[in-house]
């Protein structure tokens, strides 16, 4: 074989760089995040993008994220590929953190007392049994409240530290092109 290693890979190494990566765990995060600062667009079009990501990541609409976020990228012309990229956001470590927030933040704001609240066990049980339409008072209507102010402070926070990010990338994109003579 062409490609194949002299010494295989044991289980034991396998399982290593499962748990521990040999390039580390940002290597990942600092790509993604280097393929969002290289867009060729301007520093409002790429964070406009970037803050409809994180906000549709935030919201409990799962498998809907990016059709959500290049909808709202499209409305206010930002990137849409800045907003598929960062609706990685809401992946399998953050989403537990993110609906667990969401629904808690809904139930305080709806105001739902504690004996309304569903617990975990009712909410298994009622998605077993395909109960939607039981889900939706107890579960999905807090939720998806709590998850608008969450959305929008997201899109905030985000677009203002991609808008910043992005403008000095360029900045010194450009810096480096007229030093070396090399047009960008």
């Amino acid at each position: 074989m062409l490609f194949r290693r002299r010494k295989p890979v044991t289980i034991s190494e396998r399982i290593r760089a499962l748990l521990w990566p040999r390039k580390g765990f940002w290597r990942g995060p600092r790509y993604v995040a280097l393929r969002v600062l290289r867009l060729s667009s301007t520093p409002h079009s790429i964070a406009v993008g970037v803050a409809a990501g994180a906000a549709s990541s935030f919201t409990p609409f799962f498998g809907l994220h990016i059709v959500i976020a290049v909808a709202f990228a499209f409305l206010f012309s930002g990137n849409l590929v800045a907003a598929a990229i960062t609706t990685a956001l809401a992946n399998p470590v953050t989403i537990p953190m993110i609906l667990t927030a969401s629904y808690e933040l809904g139930v305080a704001i709806l105001g739902v007392e504690a004996a309304h609240a569903a617990t975990s066990a009712d909410v298994l049980h009622m998605v077993e049994h395909l109960d939607f339409s039981a889900l939706w008072g107890p579960v999905f209507k807090p939720m998806l409240v709590g998850s608008l102010p969450l959305a929008g402070a997201a899109a905030l926070v985000f677009y203002a530290a991609a808008y910043q990010a992005t403008r000095l990338f360029q900045r010194r994109r450009r810096s480096r092109a007229r030093d070396t003579g090399y047009s960008s």
